[in-house]
């Protein structure tokens, strides 16, 4: 089985050139310290923090205080973006390998493991609903209201009377945490952490394995996928389950081209499990499955197919049994909707429409909103019929066709959140890039990385705020291919 620590670094097989780049990672594990640091103030803080609360330090959630720990943060942002393109550079042209990028996953990741929760809440809406379920509640049914505990305290307002929307392996999960820490708030970030850190480390192990399936470079795509700030502030700093499920979402998927289509059905159903979004590269993993089977195509098909939903059913079956839940989850999905900005493309259509037709008429953004959304919806499935179509042969075509339909999904869904492109990029990032690629990916994920504010909120409607995100990205951007494109120093590394 591929490892993460192989001596070769690409698909034909060349040597790993080793090195690490020390004064690279270093300048990565400042950045993140100063935005753990600044998240102390700036970041989605408890409403009653018993760290900071009535201490010599509180003075810095308020006021200028604040203000002091957000410039803290972004230039720890700075220096950790600044750290990743030239890690990226170095990859690039091949003056380093797999290892220095795992050396500065690591590395980076661990300070973000004791942060405050940074760019969301949603990690207090997690432990909530592992409480609701720990006291015997319904945690699909109910929302975190009901409980009155510290836990429910520091929920978003928008998500109080909320049902959870995820699937029954993550309740567990959470209700494992809340039993473990004794329902501690900040005990139960910590120790959610660590439970999602077991997806960044899932990434890390498959990539390589996929990079060699689908033709790309593994320092490449673990540069892409893993070390990206996008990935790690977000999903990480933020402690998103998404981290869990594209982890094993990668790992099944290496093991379907690895030729174990059984068990990689099954830990794609556990990704399903944790969250909806990994059910759509299954369809594309059987026709993995099916081209290696004998018979017509058609018998192949049936016998594929036959096998993905036995699997699926006895493995989701089992996660919910085992929960002691049921499906409430599915129906909660579409709880999303209430998020409202324009990194959804049917949802921006529909809101720019509505602000047009306030010009001349009072209505209702509601009609719009649903209408837009509807042909997102149904252009979303034309697409992924289309892909899984082109995917007919099989093979790495079929995860590259995936990629495109999770891209799809992100882009059309009613509601998008900056870290949801994250699901593409891990499925994606052992392809072969171009530079133009690579540039572009840069772009956005300084891009995506900066348009939620250090406390949750959105800042995608503060227009001079997204212009220095877009400039700070385009910088990011070119500065991947071309060092110092400011000519700011005589010295290029």
């Amino acid at each position: 089985m591929p490892s993460a620590a192989t001596q070769v670094d690409d698909a034909r097989g060349r040597p790993d050139p080793g090195g690490i780049p020390i004064r690279t990672i270093l300048l990565g594990v400042a950045g993140v310290m100063l935005v753990a640091l600044g998240g102390s103030g700036a970041g989605a803080i408890l409403k009653q923090d018993p760290l900071l609360t009535d201490t010599s330090l509180s003075w810095i959630r308020y006021g200028h205080g604040r203000d002091l720990a957000t410039a803290v943060l972004y230039l720890g942002l700075a220096l950790v973006i600044w750290a990743w393109v030239r890690l990226g550079r170095m990859v690039r042209n091949r003056h380093v390998g797999s290892n220095a990028v795992l050396t500065a996953v690591v590395a980076w990741t661990l300070p973000l493991l004791f942060a405050p929760p940074l760019f969301s809440k949603d990690i207090y809406s997690y432990l909530a609903q592992g409480q609701l379920a720990l006291n015997g509640l319904d945690p699909y049914a109910v929302g975190p209201a009901v409980l009155q505990s510290s836990l429910s305290d520091n929920v978003s307002w928008v998500w109080q009377n909320t049902p959870a929307p995820y699937g029954p392996f993550f309740m567990m999960l959470a209700e494992g945490v809340v039993w473990a820490t004794g329902a501690s708030v900040i005990g139960g970030v910590v120790l959610m952490r660590l439970v999602l850190a077991a997806g960044l480390a899932l990434v890390c192990w498959a990539l390589p394995g996929l990079a060699r399936h689908l033709g790309g470079t593994p320092a490449v795509a673990l540069w892409l996928a893993a070390a990206n700030p996008l990935v790690l502030v977000h999903l990480i700093g933020g402690a998103h389950n998404d981290m869990l499920m594209v982890g094993l979402l990668a790992a099944g998927t290496l093991f379907v081209l690895d030729r174990r289509h059984v068990l990689g059905v099954a830990v794609v159903t556990l990704a399903f499990a944790v969250k909806a979004t990994a059910v759509v590269a299954l369809p594309f993993l059987v026709l993995v499955w099916a081209r290696r089977l004998t018979g017509t195509r058609r018998a192949q098909l049936v016998k594929a197919i036959a096998g993905g939903v036995a699997v699926f059913t006895a493995v989701f079956t089992g996660c919910t049994v085992v929960a002691g839940l049921d499906l409430g989850w599915i129906p909660a999905l579409s709880t999303s909707s209430t998020i409202v900005n324009w990194l959804s493309v049917p949802t921006a259509i529909g809101d720019f429409a509505h602000t047009l037709a306030s010009g001349f008429v009072q209505v209702e953004p509601d009609w719009f909103l649903t209408v837009a959304r509807g042909i997102g919806s149904l252009l979303l499935v034309f697409i992924a019929w289309r892909q899984w179509r082109a995917a007919d042969d099989g093979g790495p075509e079929a995860v590259r066709r995936a990629a495109i339909t999770m891209l799809a999904v992100a882009l059309l869904s009613p509601a998008t959140l900056p870290w949801y492109f994250s699901w593409t990029l891990v499925l994606a990032a052992g392809l072969a890039w171009t530079a133009g690629g690579l540039r572009a990916v840069a772009f956005f994920s300084v891009f995506l990385l900066l348009v939620t504010f250090p406390n949750g909120d959105t800042a995608l409607y503060s227009w001079g705020y997204l212009v220095f995100a877009v400039g700070a990205s385009a910088l990011a951007a070119v500065t991947v291919l071309t060092p110092d494109p400011l000519r700011l120093s005589s010295r290029y590394t």
